[in-house]
């Protein structure tokens, strides 16, 4: 199984757009990502799940175009930013299909650091706006880091 976590792409800030839409930059640099995703990294998912916050659902629009998930996008349950983990941990444990989180900050890091230390304060993977990192679960159940790419790899 395999598994994407994306921190949505740049945002405005609240003070100048409440519902903190993604800026000309973030959009620009998750149509990058994603095209440069959907082109050379073999991206195959049955569905990509969002937030619910405007911001994770633009970069999710963004994704889904190009990666064209079979079972489209959804809104999925406890992805807020400071939302806990455990609950995606367990249901990725048992999951056979492969997805794509569109979610935030600290939620993201603390989710990947119990996937792979169990111990949800080695927050050692460093997310970047508009990123995605891939995991994949092996046949013992252990999760791995696959590869990760950010919009300032990405050529213009």
């Amino acid at each position: 199984m395999n598994l994407y976590l994306v921190q949505h792409a740049e945002a405005m800030q609240e003070d100048d757009d409440p519902a903190r839409s993604l800026t000309g930059k973030g959009m620009e640099s998750i149509r990058r990502v994603a095209h440069y995703a959907s082109q050379y990294l073999n991206i195959d998912v049955e569905r990509i799940i969002h937030s619910g916050k405007k911001r994770a659902i633009q970069t999710a629009e963004v994704l889904t175009d190009e990666v064209k998930p079979v079972k489209g996008m959804e809104q999925g349950q406890e992805m807020n930013p400071l939302s806990g983990p455990w609950g995606w941990v367990e249901n990725l444990s048992q999951a056979e299909e492969n997805v794509m989180l569109v979610g935030h900050l600290p939620h993201l890091k603390r989710l990947a650091a119990l996937l792979l230390c169990q111990d949800e304060s080695k927050q050692f993977l460093d997310f970047q706006e508009g990123g995605i990192i891939s995991f994949c679960r092996n046949e013992s159940g252990i999760w791995v880091l696959r590869w990760m790419v950010i919009p300032g790899i990405i050529p213009v």
